[in-house]
């Protein structure tokens, strides 16, 4: 008899698991749906306002002089071996001083710390780089080359090949993502860790999940899991909606702070622009829903997440809950009135509490290797 309640317990546990996966993967392809049945309609409805310009975008073909800025560094260049992949980074500071390594969001590229970069350079040796599918670094064709497992080891690589074995890791958005799992897997690389505007992945699964408020405002994760229609749809009246994400009332940059430039955005426009980059950059949320959720949860570095408290897209409240995944000191500062993009429309303030939290417990010359 006990054997049979075994037996019959086990096959609901089972039962129950794969209604869970089936009931996961509906929601998605079911969300995704819904999300393209709303974009198909605008792209209608642009055609019948903008017949002529709809389908008009165009190629950047020279940089803008920002980009070639000496003051924010020197571009390098790195073949890693291991993927054979190159990848481009903006340098400066001394070598030899405390590795800080920046990890971009989406949909930016190395540029989006041009502030930090000229800020840290006097203490550290600042390396902001163009993650693979970004900028000038390597475009892989295959979305399975963005796995999250292929994106972490490439911040090893990196490390590695500059000539550290750890550095000061701050991460954005996405590069946020990458930032928290590279701390839970190679712990002993990171000597501090800074988010900015992206929770744990672990806090940000469980969230979404319960709050339909939160899994509206990532409705842009399951649109773009479909191919090519989304490429299109950020590059319609000439990358008009990717002009609106950094500029408009709602979403942009320096509603409270600094502005964007034009010169800034159209540093976004040729980046964005070339061929590949908008694919590469939409890779990365087209395999995050198989490398979910985390088998390995825990962080053991001293973390500083930073929140702009207007962020259109990450609601507030999952800042405070990656305190259930930091076995270390843990300092979190919503800051008012900054946007998604922090470090860009309150560059003074992000650095300010960069700098105070460098300077906390081992202080700064724990960062030498």
């Amino acid at each position: 008899m006990a054997r049979v309640l075994n037996n019959l317990l086990l096959f609901l546990i089972r039962l129950a698991l794969k209604i869970r996966v089936w009931g996961y993967w509906t929601l998605i392809y079911g969300y995704c749906a819904l999300c393209t049945t709303a974009a198909l309609l605008k792209l209608c409805w642009n055609i019948v306002l903008r017949p002529t310009t709809t389908f008009q975008w165009g190629i950047r073909e020279t940089p803008p002089a920002c980009l070639n800025d000496t003051s924010l560094g020197t571009h390098c260049y790195v073949r890693i071996k291991e993927s054979g992949l190159r990848f481009h980074y903006v340098a400066a500071g001394e070598r030899g001083k405390p590795l800080m390594l920046f990890l971009h969001g989406f949909p930016e590229f190395w540029f989006s710390w041009r502030y930090q970069l000229r800020e840290f350079k006097s203490e550290f040796r600042v390396v902001a780089v163009d993650m693979r599918g970004y900028g000038e670094s390597d475009l892989p064709l295959s979305t399975e080359n963005y796995q999250l497992d292929h994106l972490v080891t490439d911040v090893k690589d990196i490390v590695e090949y500059l000539g550290y074995n750890r550095c000061c890791l701050v991460g954005h958005d996405w590069g946020g993502s990458i930032a928290w799992l590279f701390a839970i897997h190679y712990p002993e690389m990171v000597t501090k860790l800074i988010v900015l505007n992206c929770p744990h992945p672990s806090v940000f699964t469980d969230y979404a999940l319960r709050h339909p408020s939160q899994l509206l405002k990532s409705s842009h994760f399951f649109f773009f899991q479909l191919p090519r229609f989304p490429e299109l749809m950020l590059s319609i009246n000439d990358f008009k909606a990717l002009k609106a994400l950094f500029t408009s009332r709602n979403t942009g940059i320096g509603r409270k702070g600094r502005w964007l430039t034009a010169e800034d955005l159209e540093a976004y426009l040729y980046a964005l622009s070339q061929p590949g980059a908008l694919t590469g950059a939409l890779n990365y949320y087209r395999n995050v829903f198989s490398s979910l959720p985390l088998s390995h949860k825990h962080v053991r570095s001293p973390v500083l997440l930073l929140w702009g408290e207007r962020d259109a897209f990450l609601e507030q409240e999952m800042a405070e809950a990656c305190r259930l995944y930091i076995r270390n000191h843990f300092r979190l500062n919503i800051i008012s009135g900054a946007s998604h993009w922090l470090q860009q429309d309150q560059p003074d303030i992000v650095n300010t509490l960069i700098w105070t939290f460098l300077k906390e417990g081992e202080g700064r010359k724990s960062y030498r290797n």
